[in-house]
Protein backbone atom coordinates (compact mmCIF):
# COMPACT_ATOMS: atom_id res chain seq x y z
CA UNK A 1 0.00 0.00 0.00
CA UNK A 2 1.41 3.40 -0.96
CA UNK A 3 2.00 6.05 1.65
CA UNK A 4 0.50 8.84 -0.47
CA UNK A 5 -0.44 11.98 1.42
CA UNK A 6 -3.86 13.10 0.24
CA UNK A 7 -4.34 16.78 0.95
CA UNK A 8 -7.22 19.10 0.11
CA UNK A 9 -7.38 19.91 -3.59
CA UNK A 10 -6.52 23.49 -4.50
CA UNK A 11 -8.88 25.41 -6.76
CA UNK A 12 -6.74 26.94 -9.48
CA UNK A 13 -7.22 29.86 -11.80
CA UNK A 14 -6.67 28.68 -15.36
CA UNK A 15 -4.05 26.14 -16.37
CA UNK A 16 -1.70 24.53 -13.85
CA UNK A 17 1.75 25.88 -14.78
CA UNK A 18 3.78 23.80 -12.33
CA UNK A 19 6.45 21.58 -13.91
CA UNK A 20 7.10 18.28 -12.12
CA UNK A 21 10.34 16.55 -13.09
CA UNK A 22 11.31 13.03 -12.05
CA UNK A 23 14.77 11.79 -13.03
CA UNK A 24 16.45 8.59 -11.98
CA UNK A 25 19.23 6.18 -12.75
CA UNK A 26 18.69 2.45 -12.43
CA UNK A 27 21.73 0.15 -12.31
CA UNK A 28 22.00 -3.60 -12.88
CA UNK A 29 25.33 -5.18 -11.91
CA UNK A 30 26.67 -8.62 -12.83
CA UNK A 31 29.88 -10.66 -13.01
CA UNK A 32 31.00 -11.86 -16.44
CA UNK A 33 34.41 -13.51 -15.88
CA UNK A 34 35.56 -14.19 -19.45
CA UNK A 35 35.88 -11.92 -22.46
CA UNK A 36 33.26 -13.95 -24.33
CA UNK A 37 30.81 -13.77 -21.40
CA UNK A 38 31.30 -10.01 -21.21
CA UNK A 39 30.45 -9.67 -24.89
CA UNK A 40 27.47 -12.00 -24.43
CA UNK A 41 26.23 -9.89 -21.49
CA UNK A 42 26.45 -6.64 -23.46
CA UNK A 43 24.63 -8.24 -26.40
CA UNK A 44 21.98 -9.64 -24.05
CA UNK A 45 21.39 -6.22 -22.49
CA UNK A 46 21.33 -4.55 -25.89
CA UNK A 47 18.63 -6.96 -27.03
CA UNK A 48 16.67 -7.08 -23.76
CA UNK A 49 16.46 -3.29 -23.52
CA UNK A 50 16.50 -2.17 -27.13
CA UNK A 51 14.51 0.85 -28.29
CA UNK A 52 11.35 -1.17 -28.91
CA UNK A 53 11.38 -2.58 -25.37
CA UNK A 54 12.02 0.89 -23.95
CA UNK A 55 9.21 2.24 -26.12
CA UNK A 56 6.72 -0.26 -24.67
CA UNK A 57 7.81 0.64 -21.13
CA UNK A 58 7.38 4.37 -21.73
CA UNK A 59 4.02 3.85 -23.40
CA UNK A 60 2.87 2.08 -20.24
CA UNK A 61 4.22 4.94 -18.12
CA UNK A 62 2.17 7.36 -20.20
CA UNK A 63 -0.92 5.26 -19.55
CA UNK A 64 -0.23 5.05 -15.80
CA UNK A 65 0.08 8.82 -15.38
CA UNK A 66 -3.00 9.27 -17.61
CA UNK A 67 -1.31 11.35 -20.28
CA UNK A 68 -1.61 11.24 -24.07
CA UNK A 69 1.17 10.47 -26.54
CA UNK A 70 1.81 13.18 -29.13
CA UNK A 71 4.97 11.78 -30.71
CA UNK A 72 7.55 9.03 -30.17
CA UNK A 73 11.16 8.95 -31.37
CA UNK A 74 13.34 5.83 -31.00
CA UNK A 75 17.00 5.14 -31.72
CA UNK A 76 19.37 2.20 -31.29
CA UNK A 77 23.11 2.88 -31.31
CA UNK A 78 26.26 1.12 -32.52
CA UNK A 79 27.92 -0.55 -30.74
CA UNK A 80 25.57 -0.37 -27.72
CA UNK A 81 22.70 1.54 -26.21
CA UNK A 82 19.27 2.89 -27.09
CA UNK A 83 17.20 6.04 -26.61
CA UNK A 84 13.48 6.79 -26.66
CA UNK A 85 11.77 10.18 -26.38
CA UNK A 86 8.00 10.50 -25.91
CA UNK A 87 6.23 13.83 -26.21
CA UNK A 88 3.06 13.82 -24.11
CA UNK A 89 0.20 16.07 -23.04
CA UNK A 90 -2.77 15.87 -20.73
CA UNK A 91 -5.30 16.93 -23.34
CA UNK A 92 -7.98 14.73 -24.87
CA UNK A 93 -8.09 13.51 -28.45
CA UNK A 94 -11.15 14.69 -30.39
CA UNK A 95 -12.89 12.46 -32.89
CA UNK A 96 -10.63 13.66 -35.72
CA UNK A 97 -7.53 12.31 -33.95
CA UNK A 98 -5.67 15.62 -33.54
CA UNK A 99 -4.26 16.37 -30.09
CA UNK A 100 -5.37 19.45 -28.20
CA UNK A 101 -3.69 21.26 -25.30
CA UNK A 102 -0.28 20.42 -26.77
CA UNK A 103 2.32 20.93 -24.02
CA UNK A 104 5.79 20.83 -25.53
CA UNK A 105 7.45 20.71 -22.10
CA UNK A 106 5.81 17.41 -21.13
CA UNK A 107 7.97 14.48 -22.11
CA UNK A 108 9.44 11.12 -21.11
CA UNK A 109 12.91 9.95 -22.13
CA UNK A 110 14.96 6.80 -21.61
CA UNK A 111 18.63 6.19 -22.40
CA UNK A 112 20.66 3.03 -21.78
CA UNK A 113 24.38 2.70 -21.02
CA UNK A 114 25.79 -0.86 -20.92
CA UNK A 115 29.49 -1.15 -20.01
CA UNK A 116 31.98 -3.57 -18.53
CA UNK A 117 35.28 -3.60 -16.65
CA UNK A 118 37.65 -5.95 -18.48
CA UNK A 119 40.05 -5.87 -15.53
CA UNK A 120 37.79 -7.62 -13.01
CA UNK A 121 34.80 -8.98 -14.97
CA UNK A 122 32.21 -6.62 -13.49
CA UNK A 123 29.61 -5.46 -16.00
CA UNK A 124 27.13 -2.68 -15.30
CA UNK A 125 23.97 -1.64 -17.11
CA UNK A 126 22.50 1.80 -16.47
CA UNK A 127 19.23 3.24 -17.70
CA UNK A 128 18.34 6.90 -17.23
CA UNK A 129 14.66 7.79 -17.11
CA UNK A 130 13.31 11.36 -17.15
CA UNK A 131 9.61 12.15 -16.80
CA UNK A 132 8.74 15.84 -16.98
CA UNK A 133 5.11 16.93 -16.83
CA UNK A 134 3.16 20.15 -16.52
CA UNK A 135 -0.46 20.43 -15.54
CA UNK A 136 -2.09 18.00 -13.14
CA UNK A 137 -0.50 14.74 -14.34
CA UNK A 138 2.17 13.45 -11.96
CA UNK A 139 5.26 11.36 -12.84
CA UNK A 140 5.37 9.92 -9.30
CA UNK A 141 2.52 7.53 -10.07
CA UNK A 142 4.80 5.47 -12.34
CA UNK A 143 7.60 4.80 -9.85
CA UNK A 144 6.66 1.23 -8.89
CA UNK A 145 6.22 0.18 -12.51
CA UNK A 146 9.55 1.66 -13.61
CA UNK A 147 11.54 0.09 -10.78
CA UNK A 148 9.93 -3.29 -11.51
CA UNK A 149 10.62 -2.97 -15.25
CA UNK A 150 14.37 -3.38 -14.76
CA UNK A 151 16.73 -5.50 -12.66
CA UNK A 152 17.18 -2.64 -10.22
CA UNK A 153 20.17 -3.15 -7.91
CA UNK A 154 20.71 0.58 -7.37
CA UNK A 155 18.09 3.30 -7.86
CA UNK A 156 18.98 6.99 -7.63
CA UNK A 157 15.97 9.33 -7.81
CA UNK A 158 15.54 13.08 -8.13
CA UNK A 159 12.21 14.91 -8.07
CA UNK A 160 11.67 18.63 -8.36
CA UNK A 161 8.67 20.90 -8.76
CA UNK A 162 9.45 24.09 -10.68
CA UNK A 163 7.63 27.34 -11.27
CA UNK A 164 4.29 28.33 -9.81
CA UNK A 165 0.60 28.43 -10.64
CA UNK A 166 -2.17 30.54 -9.08
CA UNK A 167 -5.26 29.80 -7.06
CA UNK A 168 -8.59 31.45 -7.79
CA UNK A 169 -7.62 34.41 -5.58
CA UNK A 170 -4.48 35.03 -7.61
CA UNK A 171 -2.03 33.79 -4.97
CA UNK A 172 1.01 31.86 -6.16
CA UNK A 173 1.04 28.10 -5.51
CA UNK A 174 4.48 26.46 -5.61
CA UNK A 175 3.39 22.90 -4.76
CA UNK A 176 0.00 21.40 -5.53
CA UNK A 177 0.40 18.02 -3.79
CA UNK A 178 1.62 16.70 -0.45
CA UNK A 179 5.11 15.21 -0.41
CA UNK A 180 7.80 14.80 2.23
CA UNK A 181 9.85 12.17 0.36
CA UNK A 182 9.92 10.36 -2.98
CA UNK A 183 9.57 7.21 -0.90
CA UNK A 184 5.99 8.30 -0.07
CA UNK A 185 5.12 7.25 -3.62
CA UNK A 186 6.86 3.86 -3.64
CA UNK A 187 5.02 0.79 -2.37
CA UNK A 188 6.05 -0.79 0.92
CA UNK A 189 6.57 -4.08 -0.92
CA UNK A 190 9.31 -2.54 -3.05
CA UNK A 191 10.83 -0.40 -0.29
CA UNK A 192 11.23 -3.45 1.96
CA UNK A 193 13.73 -4.86 -0.56
CA UNK A 194 16.02 -1.83 -0.40
CA UNK A 195 18.15 0.21 1.94
CA UNK A 196 17.01 3.76 1.23
CA UNK A 197 17.67 7.25 2.47
CA UNK A 198 16.80 10.80 1.48
CA UNK A 199 18.55 14.09 0.89
CA UNK A 200 15.76 16.68 0.59
CA UNK A 201 15.61 20.47 0.31
CA UNK A 202 11.92 20.85 1.03
CA UNK A 203 12.08 24.66 1.09
CA UNK A 204 12.97 24.54 -2.62
CA UNK A 205 10.77 21.52 -3.49
CA UNK A 206 13.81 19.37 -4.27
CA UNK A 207 13.73 15.70 -3.27
CA UNK A 208 16.44 13.03 -3.65
CA UNK A 209 16.33 9.36 -2.67
CA UNK A 210 18.89 6.56 -2.95
CA UNK A 211 17.99 2.87 -2.90
CA UNK A 212 20.29 -0.18 -2.75
CA UNK A 213 19.06 -3.77 -2.89
CA UNK A 214 19.47 -5.45 0.50
CA UNK A 215 19.86 -9.13 -0.42
CA UNK A 216 22.16 -10.47 -3.11
CA UNK A 217 21.85 -14.07 -4.32
CA UNK A 218 25.14 -14.76 -6.05
CA UNK A 219 23.66 -17.11 -8.66
CA UNK A 220 21.57 -14.21 -10.00
CA UNK A 221 24.67 -12.12 -10.66
CA UNK A 222 26.86 -14.58 -12.58
CA UNK A 223 26.72 -14.36 -16.38
CA UNK A 224 28.27 -17.08 -18.50
CA UNK A 225 29.40 -19.20 -15.55
CA UNK A 226 27.87 -21.57 -13.01
CA UNK A 227 28.00 -20.20 -9.47
CA UNK A 228 27.37 -23.68 -8.05
CA UNK A 229 30.66 -24.92 -9.54
CA UNK A 230 32.74 -22.09 -8.11
CA UNK A 231 35.13 -22.76 -5.26
CA UNK A 232 34.33 -21.07 -1.96
CA UNK A 233 37.27 -18.68 -2.29
CA UNK A 234 36.15 -17.61 -5.77
CA UNK A 235 32.58 -17.04 -4.57
CA UNK A 236 33.88 -14.83 -1.79
CA UNK A 237 36.00 -12.85 -4.25
CA UNK A 238 33.11 -12.35 -6.68
CA UNK A 239 30.70 -11.38 -3.94
CA UNK A 240 33.20 -8.80 -2.67
CA UNK A 241 33.66 -7.37 -6.17
CA UNK A 242 29.90 -7.07 -6.70
CA UNK A 243 29.27 -5.45 -3.33
CA UNK A 244 32.11 -2.99 -3.90
CA UNK A 245 30.70 -2.02 -7.30
CA UNK A 246 27.22 -1.48 -5.87
CA UNK A 247 28.51 0.50 -2.90
CA UNK A 248 30.57 2.78 -5.14
CA UNK A 249 27.55 3.51 -7.33
CA UNK A 250 25.31 4.03 -4.31
CA UNK A 251 27.77 6.43 -2.66
CA UNK A 252 28.91 8.03 -5.95
CA UNK A 253 32.56 7.62 -5.04
CA UNK A 254 35.40 5.16 -5.60
CA UNK A 255 36.28 2.84 -2.74
CA UNK A 256 40.01 2.21 -2.87
CA UNK A 257 41.22 -1.12 -1.59
CA UNK A 258 43.90 -1.03 1.11
CA UNK A 259 47.28 -1.75 -0.34
CA UNK A 260 49.06 -4.70 1.21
Amino acid sequence: MLNHCRGRKIRLYGFNNLTKSLSFNIYDVCYAPSKSSQIDYLEYIDEEYNSEKLRSILEEVTSIIEANIVNISTQDYVPRGASVTVLINEGHHPAGGDAVAHLDKSHITAHTYPENNVANGIATFRVDIDVSTCGTISPLRALDFLIDSFDSDIVLLDYRVRGFTRDIKGRKVYLDHDITSIQDYISDEILDKYTAYDINVMSDNIFHSKMQLKNMKLENYIFGSDAAKMAKAEKTKVRTLLKKEMQEIFECRNIFERES
